[in-house]
């Protein structure tokens, strides 16, 4: 069993008893007692402190931790009474304390930890190494020293991921080691690995009970992996999917296809990949995914800024385009099927029919429009694709000319700096950059004196679903398209694609219109 364990990490004993009241609610399955944080912190204290936890979370088991300042603790509280705390921990019955291995292979405190594991209690000893700079240079072998070091010791490993492709070390030894253990990577590269922890039978997995409640960087929320990332229902068998991008913390794509897969009764999860960097760093995290079919990841969307990226990979591993994907250049679907690799784009059906839908006329009626078309990344190359397959009149505005030029002459339209909106003359703007999107919701790719009555003004972005440009040109008196209209219709046909099923697709526009 994965414990979905609680950090009580609080000042006093009131507020100990308040959260884990509140940890129960929330349905915590283990509690882990951090001593440390109490600022007047005594032998005594800590024993009411289990004491509450026996009292209000009965059937609970505990993990009792006091670290030490030097590995994350939060005070300074001396190594004597931190080690006469854990040992208090052990006579009271606690089922897990947490020591540093540093610290326990030190005379002065392993000898005492020893000594009192060696009463006849079943309470198990946690030996844990932190890395809050980078990751281990070899976590196996720092593994089996940790775990040999003591035995029945259940090592836990924790690290910071800078970048994503630092986290398959953990994988690789939550894979390939039968022992028990805890294992993660902190901040939000390591996200994934939180999760997935629980398709290998990793011993816990912490979250807190709020966003200001994280203990470490990067811990979600028990609400979170409850009800967003479907924890209840994860087994070996699982099957991962996620949303590949830069940012990614915006993305409402976890929240919409988790919610279908439970709908439908599908034994998969969906969650965010924040993978920073260019082509290269790209290429290395979908090697990584391939070489370990094993992780059970079978599909991604693909967002800002690799759609592009993503196209070129699959063509490089001699994957099939879909013939769509390949007039655009850019792919925001991948389906791993065994070895074999398939690229989408359904980013291009889904604007044009937002846009007809949203101008209340058919495609036919977009021929000859003239229309500027904001950015030239991924996801205009979808937009510009299916304006030009309608013969509207495209002009492109990047804020780098050359990329607007490669794009313009792909699809033969013209092109022009950012800095010449201006000169703006357009009926209909579309906006495929992510400027207003969330978190910064204050941003606008176009000055609101631009904007005038007789102008239509399109948003790809979709979170938040009214930008700051769309409520700019909503006052002004425009005909505005949400970029949510767009992410319902790709959103539905990648969930197709994902499943050989058609998703419910106002169940997705509940979770949009909710968030």
């Amino acid at each position: 069993m994965t414990y979905l364990a609680v950090p009580i990490a609080v000042k006093t004993l009131q507020e100990a008893e308040e959260q884990i009241q509140a940890a129960v609610a929330t349905g915590a399955e283990l509690l882990e007692l951090r001593t440390d944080y109490l600022v007047h912190l005594s032998v005594d204290l800590a024993l009411k402190v289990i004491d509450a936890a026996r009292q209000f979370a009965p059937g609970l088991p505990i993990i009792v931790t006091c670290r030490d300042y030097q590995q994350g603790g939060t005070l300074r509280h001396p190594n004597g009474l931190r080690t006469n705390v854990l040992t208090a921990a052990v006579r009271a019955g606690a089922e897990f304390i947490d020591v540093e291995y540093e610290n326990f292979i030190s005379v002065a405190i392993g000898s005492k930890i020893s000594l009192a594991l060696s009463t006849g209690t079943e309470t198990r000893l946690i030996l844990s190494a932190h890395n809050f700079q980078t990751k281990f240079k070899n976590i196996t072998k720092h593994y089996w020293e940790i775990a040999n070091v003591f035995s029945g010791a259940i090592p836990k490993l924790v690290y910071s991921a800078h970048h994503i492709n630092e986290c398959f070390d953990i994988l690789d030894l939550q894979h390939g080691t039968m022992g028990e253990m805890i294992a993660f990577c902190m901040d939000e590269p390591g996200f994934m690995t939180r999760v997935l922890t629980k398709k290998f039978n990793g011993l816990v997995s912490f979250a807190s009970i709020g966003e200001k409640m994280a203990t470490a960087p990067g811990q979600p929320t028990v609400e979170q992996l409850r009800d967003l990332y479907r924890w209840d229902s994860i087994n070996a068998q699982t099957e991962f999917y996620g949303v590949i991008g830069d940012p990614i913390a915006h993305s409402l794509s976890p929240a919409v296809h988790n919610a279908c897969f439970a709908e439908r009764g599908l034994n998969k999860v969906y969650v965010p990949l924040l993978v920073a960097g260019e082509q290269s760093d790209f290429n290395a995290f979908m090697d990584n995914i391939l070489s370990r079919p094993w992780l059970g990841f079978k599909g991604f969307s693909v967002t800002i800024p690799h759609k592009e990226y993503a196209i070129n990979y699959v063509k490089e591993k001699g994957g099939v385009i879909d013939p769509l994907a390949e007039r655009i250049g850019a792919a925001n679907t991948i389906i791993v099927n065994g070895s074999q690799l398939s690229a989408y784009n359904t980013d291009c059906i889904a604007a044009i029919d937002a846009i007809t839908v949203g101008l209340g006329i058919d495609k036919a009626g977009l021929r000859e429009m003239p229309v500027a078309v904001i950015g030239a990344g991924g996801g205009a190359r979808a937009v510009v694709a299916g304006l030009a397959d309608a013969e509207a009149k495209i002009k492109i505005y990047n804020r780098t000319v050359e990329r607007a030029k490669h794009l313009a002459h792909d699809f033969k339209c013209d092109y022009a700096s950012l800095d010449s909106l201006h000169k703006l003359k357009e009926k209909l703007i579309v906006n495929c950059t992510s400027i207003g999107m969330h978190p910064h919701i204050d941003a606008s790719p176009v000055d609101v004196k631009l904007l005038q009555k007789h102008i239509a003004v399109f948003d790809t972005v979709y979170t938040p679903p009214e930008t700051l440009l769309l409520k700019h040109a909503r006052e002004i008196g425009c005909k505005t398209i949400s970029g949510v209209d767009m992410f319902l219709k790709q959103a539905a046909e990648q969930f197709r694609l994902f499943t050989g099923q058609s998703p419910n697709v106002e169940t997705m526009r509940g979770i949009l219109t909710h968030k």
